[in-house]
């Protein structure tokens, strides 16, 4: 039996649009693209050319530094674009669904990893350090597997996984073939059971209670097993290991996504039942309540800036829609001298923080502009890892090197510091700033 953990350091924000517990089945659209930048690090190599007809799992590109590990198409029927920006970088490959979602199929008798690697499913497993596609030629020291998601409005996985324990098994069997240490698996104590788990074999079993970013296998790694120089873990969510697990029982690809669609600006916050990389108006057409929106493929904390012309990104579990916060608040009634019963804050300074369970209508407003990096005390209320934010941070901002290996750098990646970046008086993009940090380390010390 593994650990069972409490997080103290944290904060859970409350916000309205949480998704029914109903799956809708909705018309899947004809457009969707698989775009680059939802893989940091990635230099695309293309194999597939514009007007190529392709199957459920054709190859449309590999990564150019690693080219066995490939990429392949969520749908059949044709590329009808290679998207392309400055010095003809390649944004996106679009894709015209035929309807039919003709598949490859592939012989599950093959070598595991070598199977993941052809078939694309292996762009589904990360690795710490760098968070980023794991490396096939590093051997793991263990393998996370994150059996829950503690987002704002996240997806409850339980519900989304219920009745398919067989390919949960399936896909933890595979992941065992990729390393000599445990395949550790992590579940939210709240539930009191291990729920899809139960019956799960050859795996280490730990339960985490607390506040986000329990849910993040970051938080989890640094409580279990934490990372260090030199060492290299694989993580990927459960629902992604049901996704294996079903690959290596039918040797197709499946590149189904159930996802919430949630928020305060959602007429209807419920699940959908989509694919991978779909055209984001498919999703959310006709749910919509205002015109004036930020639509967002993923989390408040973490996602994306989307649009309904955009398409849904690779790694996207949830799609929030909330209201634009580009509109001045008269400092009276809304702003700071407002008496903040419907003020969503970390700490307890209006009357809201008297409702516990209350739900907030967040907008993207962040009540001021970026200024000086004070020492505020705030970043370490609601970071749970054992390391100095604020003096990471400032180590990656000057590039010292040196500073950020021997302050941790190594076990973090940017959704880590999405609680510290919503929390910021100082209005640091503290994810962006870490992202940067991982491509300096990978380029001068691996």
């Amino acid at each position: 039996m593994g650990k069972t953990i409490r997080i103290r350091k944290g904060l859970n924000i409350n916000i309205k649009g949480q998704a029914k517990e109903d799956i809708v089945e909705t018309s899947l659209p004809t457009k969707f693209a698989i775009k680059p930048e939802d893989f940091p690090g990635l230099i695309p190599k293309l194999v597939a050319k514009e007007g190529e007809l392709v199957k459920v799992g054709s190859v449309l590109f590999y990564d150019k530094g690693r080219e066995e590990i490939k990429f392949t198409s969520p749908v059949s029927g044709k590329v009808s674009a290679i998207v392309r920006g400055a010095k003809r970088k390649i944004l996106a490959i679009e894709l015209e669904s035929d309807g039919a979602f003709t598949p490859v199929s592939f012989d599950t008798n093959k070598d595991i990893k070598e199977l993941l690697l052809s078939s694309g499913m292996w762009t589904f497993i990360k690795q710490r350090p760098l968070d980023k596609i794991a490396n096939p030629a590093v051997a793991p020291k263990a393998i996370f597997v994150t059996g829950f998601n503690s987002a704002p409005l996240a997806p409850n996985y339980e519900f989304l996984l219920k009745g398919k324990e067989k390919e949960i098994q399936k896909g933890i069997e595979a992941l065992k073939t990729l390393t000599k240490g445990k395949v550790h698996v992590t579940v939210e104590h709240a539930n009191g059971s291990a729920g899809v788990f139960s019956k799960v074999s050859g795996i280490e079993l730990h339960k985490i209670a607390g506040k986000h970013p329990k849910g993040n296998v970051g938080t989890q790694i640094h409580h279990i097993d934490p990372v260090n120089k030199g060492e290299t873990v694989y993580t990927l969510n459960a629902l992604d290991v049901a996704r294996i697990g079903d690959f290596i029982l039918t040797g197709q690809t499946n590149f189904d996504r159930v996802l919430p669609v949630t928020g305060s600006e959602v007429s209807a916050p419920q699940y959908v039942k989509t694919k991978v990389g779909a055209q984001m108006s498919s999703i959310i057409s006709g749910n919509v309540s205002s015109n004036h929106v930020r639509i967002i493929s993923g989390n408040v904390l973490t996602g994306k800036t989307s649009s309904e012309d955009d398409y849904l990104g690779y790694y996207s579990d949830q799609v929030t829609v909330i209201p634009e916060g580009d509109k001045h608040k008269f400092f009276i009634t809304e702003g700071w001298l407002a008496p903040g019963f419907n003020k969503l804050s970390a700490n307890p300074v209006f009357p809201s923080a008297l409702f516990k369970n209350k739900k907030f209508d967040v907008d993207t407003n962040t009540n001021g502009e970026e200024r000086a990096f004070v020492m505020s005390g705030h970043y370490e209320k609601v970071f749970p890892f054992d390391i100095y934010p604020v003096q990471l941070l400032k180590a990656i901002i000057t590039n010292d090197i040196d500073g950020m290996e021997n302050l941790g750098i190594y076990e973090v990646a940017p959704e880590d510091f999405a609680l510290c970046e919503f929390v910021c008086v100082s209005k640091i993009n503290s994810q962006q700033i870490v992202r940067e940090g991982l491509a300096v380390v990978e380029k001068e010390c691996m």
